[in-house]
């Protein structure tokens, strides 16, 4: 167990001990693994794009697109999360979903994308809708497991932190990539057009992260339990293994502070993703009048410093505020850093004007970065813990159960989120803004066109109001969650009196 010091402020903090450090190698592996979960989410946003601006599909289609097989995956996930952790194989219980998983995504991910404009809306909406639910019923199959896995590594309450950290960094290496692939399909030096090159960058985006996502499925190692009863899933157990399912999730959510982890998640990335993709549409059509060859790498270079700000800056800052403040009250700091960056875009944008200083753009980003990125490695961590007190309360690991009701919570959210973004475009009039660039004459202004202006200026303001809501309610939610470093640490000695320690 870890030893306890006393700070001068009276609480209590605990020093890993040498037994509880996960090997950076296994770390890494972890890490890579959530590296191809991410790229493929990064990826998605991206290529969503194509079907608005390349295969000219109703904005309120690709919002429907976007949420309906997310709400399957959001489904199936606590089904996987139960088949998970009730698994007993020679390989482990969480390795050889991911490896299947990791296979079945990357090559239906491949075939998704592999669409043309002369099959016309309707054949294109169906075919993607079709191979969407089979890309997320392999998504579900590879990460649901995969976010388990992270959960169980360590039983240290710091040391879950840093496993956290490691994998959320290398995880933002995928939305450091991701942005770039908006300049390589719609360069024309590359492609003859972006349907095309959607259709070819899919396979080599696709096979990069099949060959991540099998890497934890090898090189990590599980924890292992204690020997239990696990009741066959056959036909004639069909309804009472049915049962257990629904029992388990029931008390899940009956876990107070997992409630809250997941409540506060909703709402933060929630917002985050309702605007994910206005700072596109504000760079091409406010800072550069409408114009996608002007705005040339700006979008591209928006995302990667984005996420560049994630890594080297938010990560590490928050894994030590943490450590000297406490996960929540790190949150807490976090998401109020992000408030500041939103509130900042407004001003930011409005220098982004002149040619001379569209870097201005920018100065929002390392505030508003720590809204996201303090959210997934706090969070992850703080479910880890919970999942001891649950262990405690029901004398069962569940870490697959909390994994899926937890990610459960965030692809509602980005399910809610998508047909969010899409009624806002749609209802604000956005496509009202390409016929009205196609009727300017040469030097007009889009802002000196009232409607257009209007248009503009509507999205802006949902590009800050959005996220600033529900970083505030996340703050409301999160300002009563009780599950301290020292609580944590008097769970696991009650666990480890009870069925001993866990090792690998």
């Amino acid at each position: 167990m870890s030893e306890a010091s006393q700070s001068t402020s009276g609480v209590k903090h605990y020093q890993t001990a040498s037994n509880d450090v996960i090997p950076w190698s296994q770390k890494v592996a972890f890490g890579v693994g959530s590296l191809a979960n991410q790229l493929f989410a990064a990826a998605l946003g991206v290529f969503m794009i194509v079907l608005v601006m390349s295969l000219g599909m109703d904005p309120l289609l690709v919002g429907i697109l976007g949420a309906v097989p997310r709400i399957f995956d959001a489904i199936t996930d606590p089904l996987m999360g139960y088949i998970s952790d009730n698994s007993r194989t020679r390989w482990g219980r969480r390795r050889p979903y991911i490896f299947v998983g990791a296979i079945i995504t990357g090559v239906s991910f491949m075939l998704m994308w592999q669409l043309y404009p002369e099959n016309g809306e309707a054949y294109n909406f169906t075919y993607f809708l079709v191979l969407s639910l089979l890309f997320y019923l392999g998504y579900t199959i590879f990460a649901t497991p995969l976010v388990a896995l992270g959960y169980e590594m360590s039983p240290d309450f710091h040391e879950r932190t840093r496993i956290m950290a490691v994998s959320q960094w290398i995880g933002q290496l995928a939305w450091v990539i991701a942005p770039w692939f908006w300049v390589i399909i719609y360069n024309p030096t590359f492609y003859e057009s972006a349907a095309i090159g959607s259709r070819n960058l899919a396979i080599w985006v696709g096979l990069l992260c099949l060959m991540f996502g099998v890497i934890p499925a090898i090189f990590c190692k599980e924890r292992v339990l204690p020997p239990r009863t696990v009741e066959a899933m056959t036909i004639s157990s069909l309804s009472s293994v049915i049962l257990k399912f629904f029992k388990g999730i029931w008390q899940t959510f009956k876990c107070l502070p997992f409630v809250q982890l997941c409540s506060a998640t909703f709402l933060v990335f929630n917002g985050f993703q309702t605007v994910a993709q206005f700072a596109f549409f504000i760079i091409v059509f406010y800072v550069f009048n409408g114009d996608q060859g002007a705005a040339g790498t700006w979008p591209a270079w928006f995302g990667t410093i984005s996420s560049l700000c994630t890594c080297l800056l938010v990560i590490p800052f928050i894994t030590k505020m943490s450590q000297k403040l406490g996960k929540k009250n790190a949150f807490i700091v976090s998401t109020l850093i992000s408030i500041l960056g939103y509130l900042l875009r407004w001003w930011a944008f409005e220098q982004a004007l002149n040619p001379a200083t569209h870097w201005m753009m920018f100065v929002s980003l390392p505030l508003m970065t720590f809204g996201i990125g303090g959210l997934f490695t706090l969070m992850m961590s703080m479910t880890a813990d919970v999942c001891d007190l649950d262990e405690l309360e029901t004398g069962e690991r569940r870490e697959g159960i909390f994994g899926a009701v937890y990610w459960w919570f965030v692809k509602l959210g980005t399910a809610i989120a998508t047909l969010i973004s899409g009624w806002v475009l749609s209802t604000i009039g956005y496509g009202r803004l390409e016929e009205i660039r196609n009727s300017l004459q040469q030097g007009e202004s889009l802002l000196a066109m009232p409607e257009a202006a209007e248009i503009i200026n509507l999205l802006r303001m949902a590009d800050i109001a959005v996220p600033v809501f529900t970083a505030t309610m996340a703050i409301v939610v999160m300002s009563r969650y009780n599950f301290s470093e020292e609580r944590a640490h008097q769970v696991r000695e009650e666990l480890e009196k009870r069925r001993g320690k866990v090792a690998h």
